[in-house]
């Protein structure tokens, strides 16, 4: 069984190997690899408070990323937070890392008081692993736009109480 290191310090060399695992899922466009690394530079420049994007890394045993999520407060709220990236590598899916990173990410938000979590997701098929991950995980379907993203690909947003 392989052992995982969690931190919450992000560094700028975070910035490749978080491209890296987006790229390696095979799930998301260059545009949205683009936006994750985006987040990255915004909360290494101003920092995770300011910036309100709030990072959780798992390391494997030499020391490289093997997941990561990107998580924050929704502006203009009390409790309520977004979970806007969950990624794993390749190499280290189905060992149950992504759900000790969520369950690892909802603690510190039960830390920082938050009462809720909100997941936004495709709609299309290919998309199904990412919405049944979220429903075991206890997440709820609340919402559902039609036709948001592109023809036939709508938005799906979860919500969980914690």
């Amino acid at each position: 069984m392989r052992v995982f290191r969690f931190n919450e310090q992000l560094e700028s060399s975070c910035l490749d190997e978080i491209r890296t695992i987006l790229v390696s899922t095979g799930s998301f466009s260059s545009q949205e690899v683009d936006l994750a690394a985006d987040l990255v530079m915004e909360s290494l420049e101003k920092g995770a408070s300011r910036s309100g994007y709030y990072f959780l890394m798992a390391r494997d045993e030499r020391g490289k990323l093997a997941g990561f999520t990107c998580f924050g407060p929704v502006p203009c709220t009390l409790y309520s937070y977004d979970l806007y990236w969950i990624a794993v590598r390749g190499d280290c899916r189905g060992m149950g890392l992504g759900r000790q990173l969520y369950l690892k990410t909802e603690d510190l938000v039960k830390q920082s008081r938050g009462r809720r979590i909100y997941v936004e997701t495709s709609g299309r098929a290919d998309y199904h692993p990412a919405r049944h991950f979220y429903q075991k995980l206890g997440f709820k379907e609340v919402c559902r736009l039609g036709d948001f993203y592109a023809p036939g690909d709508d938005k799906v947003i979860y919500e969980k109480k914690i």
